[in-house]
């Protein structure tokens, strides 16, 4: 049997059951954390980054706007406002980061793939591998997010709890949009593609700094179908205590958004990989 067709095999069935695919996965994640176990400032400058702007902009900014109204009619500081959003951008931003830079290297200059192919492992568990070292590296950010804004009483509901699970959920969506994208990169120069043309508009314009309804139609029209838009209005709402059906259909979009991401990515892997 050929190599490409011992690696279809693997990727049609053969590989066993979930738990089995979990456990291989382990192994890269513990491959990347022995990459990593000297740079741990490069993993933890990515908590410094929202702080950074609830402070330069959450606390500075809101000096002049002081407050924001909520749809029920409550008054919230502009701090506690923003401090959510910041919350559900750093859950995207570790995700995306991950799959798509260093994801990228290790696809098409360090070729660690390869390698990895030629062991039981397939691309499945190389997907969902990097998934979940991307969601280890962005549950460090949001949960050093979420103690600050409890510790500055940023948190005005219980239901805050869930934050973190939520944002742990949407690192899961924006690593399988990461991955889907990576594999559509050819080169450095690409990158210009994803973070310029996608994530950045994103992070200006989903609600992060203020409320959609300051801005003119068209332009709230497409901050509503980005799911950046979603991520955000579930983790504000959870945070302030504004839980409805706008949050459920928030996290159904988000459940759509991951699916199709998935579909994409394992799809794409299976092209870059065995191509």
């Amino acid at each position: 049997m050929t190599v490409d067709a011992q690696v279809g095999a693997r990727w049609s069935g053969g590989i066993g059951s979930a738990t089995d695919v979990l456990w291989r996965a382990r192994r890269l994640v513990e491959r990347n954390v022995m990459v990593y176990r000297h740079q741990w400032i490069v993993i933890l400058s990515g908590v410094a980054e929202p702080i950074f702007y609830l402070v330069g902009i959450g606390f500075g900014l809101g000096g002049f706007i002081k407050t924001v109204d909520l749809p029920d009619g409550r008054t919230i500081s502009y701090a506690q406002y923003m401090a959510p959003a910041l919350l559900a951008t750093a859950a995207m931003n570790g995700a995306v980061f991950e799959t798509i830079f260093n994801v990228f290297f290790r696809l098409n200059y360090a070729k660690t793939y390869d390698g990895i192919l030629a062991t039981p492992m397939g691309i499945k568990e190389i997907a969902i591998g990097e998934m979940l070292w991307a969601l280890m590296r962005a549950s460090l950010y949001a949960v050093s997010m979420l103690i600050l804004m409890t510790v500055l009483g940023l948190v005005l509901s219980p239901w805050a709890l869930l934050a973190l699970p939520i944002t742990l959920f949407i690192s899961a969506a924006f690593s399988a949009a990461g991955l889907a994208g990576t594999a559509y990169l050819r080169t450095v120069q690409d990158f210009d593609i994803p973070m310029g043309l996608i994530v950045q508009p994103m992070f200006l314009f989903s609600g992060t700094f203020f409320p959609i309804s300051v801005y003119p139609v068209p332009i709230q029209i497409f901050m509503q179908a980005t799911p950046l838009y979603h991520a955000i209005n579930l983790v504000r709402g959870l945070s302030v205590g504004l839980v409805g059906w706008a949050q459920l259909w928030d996290f159904a979009y988000l459940l759509g958004f991951a699916a199709l991401a998935m579909w994409i990515a394992m799809r794409q892997m299976e092209r870059k990989l065995i191509k």
